[in-house]
């Protein structure tokens, strides 16, 4: 497969005197980004995401490879009936909501779809958003106040760390703290930062620790039953975000609780005697069909609140039906087909393995994510670009997404992927 062509350069012009500073500094960050081989290339896809998409090259032309960097972890987003039901809902209740969801924007898809995700999370409620970063940011916001505290690990993704900065701008007086990554004992660490919070004399509400269940670019998993027994010790609510967690962790594929064995099964006994995450945030554009939307579950309280005061609830249109339908079909089909998530399993382990054997260090994880570790940004961009032209379609992060020096190859496998397109990856990285 052949790189996607350079992005087409407008005719320059003389700029209004009043965008003379802006288009100057603008100019040169393009500049710069394209002279040290950081600059990021939209790469067209023609036809549905699966584990083979077409991709445009700089000919114009499609050529077909195999996709390792979708988010696409059950091979949901080409059901045929996830499609199906998108169709149905589509011609059912149209194209669009035309409103946020407490005036006329919320219909029967929204109802089936926040049952659907409360069952697989094992929560009283669930209420839904055009994307998990709208989820994320109505959360903290709305349920805070001052004299709060919200504890945040320092690799947790980009919308929960905005969450609490604008959380911290509306809620004057709320008080935040950071800890290092996965570190719940000693210097830097959770219990640190919440003996500290919880000590400080402006401190008089609740505290929250936040942390994501699956980090997106370590692969590394949150040690969620240690972290629920300090916030217990503490006394606080323990938010999760599960986006690469849910469709891929714990047996079942409900998430990074189940796999630490802190949800009940589906038709297990009302009472609930596992230890508990007391909110997720979560997306339905990754395992869960793919297409866009977010969610919050938990305690139906937090819900009502959420409903009645989040700002993205009351002021962004609710979220399309067309996907609200797809993304319940793909919970539905999920909690039916378990096979899918030892599919998933099998592929992973068979990826890590064939990663190595061609010469490339992975770091370790149980989940989807398989992180190649290559230090350097332009490094990781050029080693993309090189495994395209094999048809193989990986892409490179590096700084700001992960911290300089830490740039990698993120290969993210599906249950949709064979042996031979796995087979095909170790190929190309062999050839590098």
């Amino acid at each position: 497969m052949t790189t996607s062509p350079a992005p087409q350069t407008l005719a320059a012009g003389p700029s209004p005197a009043h965008s003379a500073v802006f288009d100057a500094r603008t100019d040169a960050t393009l500049a710069s980004l394209r002279r040290d081989g950081l600059y990021k290339h939209l790469r067209v896809i023609e036809g549905p995401m699966d584990a083979t998409v077409r991709l445009r090259g700089p000919d114009g032309r499609f050529g077909e490879a195999v996709c390792f960097c979708s988010n696409n972890y059950l091979g949901l987003a080409n059901h045929p009936e996830v499609i199906e039901a998108g169709q149905r809902a589509l011609r059912d209740s149209g194209a669009g909501t035309a409103s946020v969801r407490f005036i006329c924007g919320t219909f029967t898809e929204h109802e089936r779809v926040e049952s659907a995700v409360a069952r697989l999370m094992g929560t009283e409620a669930a209420y839904t958003f055009v994307s998990a970063w709208t989820a994320n940011e109505a959360l903290f916001p709305t349920l805070c106040e001052p004299g709060d505290l919200i504890v945040s690990d320092e690799l947790n993704h980009a919308c929960i760390i905005d969450s609490i900065r604008l959380a911290t701008t509306i809620k004057k007086g709320l008080l935040k703290g950071v800890y290092r990554n996965n570190t719940l004992t000693g210097p830097g660490s959770l219990e640190e930062a919440l003996a500290k919070g919880t000590a400080s004399p402006e401190f008089k509400g609740q505290a929250w620790v936040v942390t994501d269940g699956v980090f997106s670019m370590e692969g590394s998993v949150a040690d969620l039953p240690a972290m629920r027994r300090l916030c217990d010790r503490f006394g606080a609510l323990l938010v999760v975000d599960d986006s690469h967690g849910h469709g891929v962790m714990g047996q079942r594929g409900r998430g990074t609780h189940e796999h630490w064995g802190m949800i009940d099964p589906p038709d297990g006994p009302a009472a609930r005697s596992a230890p508990r995450v007391d909110l997720f945030t979560g997306t339905l554009g990754k395992a869960l069909g793919g297409a866009a939307g977010g969610f919050i579950a938990g305690p139906r309280r937090a819900i009502e609140l959420i409903v009645q005061r989040g700002r993205p609830t009351l002021f962004s249109n609710a979220l399309p039906c067309t996907v609200a339908a797809s993304a319940g079909k793909a919970v539905e089909i999920l909690l039916r087909e378990p096979q899918r998530v030892e599919r998933l399993r099998d592929n992973v382990a068979y990826a890590r393995g064939r990663i190595a054997a061609a010469g490339f260090e992975v770091l370790s994880s149980p989940t989807a994510i398989c992180p190649i570790i290559v230090h350097d940004t332009a490094r990781a961009i050029a080693m993309s670009a090189r495994l395209l032209e094999r048809g193989v379609y990986v892409i490179g992060f590096g700084y700001p997404v992960v911290p300089e020096g830490h740039a990698r190859l993120r290969v993210q496998v599906s249950a949709a992927h064979t042996r031979e397109h796995i087979d095909a990856l170790a190929d190309a990285l062999r050839s590098l």
